[in-house]
């Protein structure tokens, strides 16, 4: 069930494949199952009929789409700033030859992933209702596998320090009392800041406009993230084999 490594290598594109099936909703387009009105809208009105007053229903639901995407750009701001951006941007599964157990790694194993998932749990609220339902699911699995090929790989490669380390931390949900001590890693907030420009990008459309209640005005705010994250991500390793190269 885990992922293969040519998974792995395009997981970016097969992420974005999952989000772009997810508004594309075909089986509504061209077979008229369901309906085109977004999940935001339609949670709203869910609330609604338990009884909520529209306008308090429909700012629930989007305080909520906020509260996802801030949580997501968190875990992946500091999740990368202590796996380093090199790690996170990798074609291929690497170790570095010790396991990583600072910051958000001390509680859980995969805050990059959570972060992902929440993430894209908050995009979704711009989506048909079924389009969101698809997207949420299959990411789950999808983001499942990746994890269980990577805890596989090291296990290979780090042996009892991970197995020990893997006892000690759940895979995703933080419990109390289960966390390590931290490691010797010390975290490099700015380039965490640049590699985690989508979102940051995402949680900044949904925190500043996602009150004036436009999802079209939202989605192009978070194609505009998107874009401007695979120009930073071609850019970060210039800048650093440029940096090693002054030394």
């Amino acid at each position: 069930m885990k992922a293969t490594a040519i998974e792995f290598r395009i997981r970016i594109v097969l992420i974005t494949a999952i989000l772009l099936l997810g508004f594309w909703a075909p089986w509504v387009c061209f077979f008229q199952v369901g309906s085109l009105a977004t999940a935001w809208l339609w949670l709203g009105f869910e609330l609604g009929e338990l009884g909520l007053q529209s306008t308090v229903a429909i700012r629930l639901v989007t305080a909520s789409l906020v509260v996802a995407a801030g949580l997501a750009a968190w875990l992946r701001v500091w999740g990368t700033a202590y796996l380093g951006t090199k790690t996170v941007n990798r074609f291929a599964m690497v170790s570095g030859g010790q396991v990583v157990a600072g910051g958000p790694y001390r509680y859980i194993r995969n805050p990059l992933y959570l972060g992902t998932w929440m993430m894209a749990a908050a995009i979704s609220g711009l989506m048909p209702v079924s389009g969101a339902a698809v997207t949420l699911v299959l990411l789950a699995f999808f983001l499942f596998r990746l994890i269980l090929g990577e805890e596989a790989f090291l296990r290979a490669k780090l042996g009892t320090p991970y197995e020990a380390y893997r006892r000690m931390v759940p895979r995703l949900i933080p419990l109390p009392g289960r966390r390590v001590v931290p490691g010797e890693l010390r975290p490099d907030w700015g380039r965490a800041l640049l590699g985690e420009v989508m979102p940051l990008g995402v949680f900044a459309s949904f925190a500043v406009l996602s009150w004036q209640y436009n999802a079209l005005l939202l989605e192009k705010a978070v194609l505009v993230s998107f874009g401007l994250s695979l120009l930073v991500r071609a850019a970060l390793p210039s800048a650093a084999a440029a940096r090693d190269e002054m030394h």
